[in-house]
């Protein structure tokens, strides 16, 4: 996986390029500013870019924006420092897939590049997203479920299940599909596509990316 990490402070930028490169099959450039992940999309397109809110020259929501126009197929993520709800919102409507804090651990970090890159939206727990906001964004927000409101840490109505439900539903919110998760937990295909539904019934959702939103909003 080709990653472009974005963030005016040198220092952020050379650790997470050591960190994500540890991963097998990613490679990483760097860029201190929205104009120059601009100019390493155009020349060498990656499939996720990791961006900073405030930066100089061009901020990361101006630049996700410009990219986004221009490389609809690029994933991007903003990890930030920010909180605020203009911050949260401006980015989404500019087509961010993603809004985590640089708090989050390392291994999260990763497991939701790789969500990202799979489809799923991803949002931190310190993240405050709600239902109704989500419903006033410029593109399909479908996935969010309207018994979710962040900054609790808990769904509405929450729904108790079991260690292997637990099991399966972190590994559908990584991306992997049923035939991988069967190879990984020692399951038949048919069980795990059983557990899938029971799932879905459970949580009262529609499909996969409404799991895997359900995931990483709850984790």
């Amino acid at each position: 996986m080709k990653l472009l990490i974005t963030d005016d402070d040198g220092l952020i930028r050379d650790s997470l390029k050591i960190m994500l490169e540890l991963e097998e099959g990613w490679s990483a450039k760097t860029a201190p500013d929205g104009n120059a992940a601009y100019d390493i999309c155009i020349a060498d397109p990656p499939d996720v870019i990791l961006m900073d809110i405030r930066m100089p020259n061009c901020d990361g929501v101006a630049a996700t924006k410009k990219i986004k126009t221009a490389f609809p197929q690029i994933k991007i993520v903003m990890l930030t420092t920010f909180t605020e709800d203009a911050y949260i919102q401006a980015a989404i409507e500019a087509g961010a897939e993603g809004y985590l804090l640089k708090s989050t651990p390392a291994d999260g970090i990763v497991e939701r590049i790789r969500a990202v890159e799979k489809g799923a939206y991803v949002f931190d727990k310190g993240v405050n997203i709600s239902a109704k906001k989500a419903e006033t964004l410029s593109f399909d927000k479908t996935e969010f479920s309207g018994r979710f409101e962040r900054g609790s840490g808990q769904p509405e109505n929450s729904v108790r299940l079991t260690q292997r439900e637990n099991e399966v539903l972190s590994l559908v919110a990584s991306g992997l599909s049923n035939n991988e998760i069967a190879a990984k937990l020692f399951l038949s295909q048919g069980t795990v596509r059983n557990i899938v539904s029971q799932l879905l019934v459970k949580l009262e959702l529609r499909d996969r990316t409404q799991l895997a939103v359900y995931y990483w909003r709850n984790a």
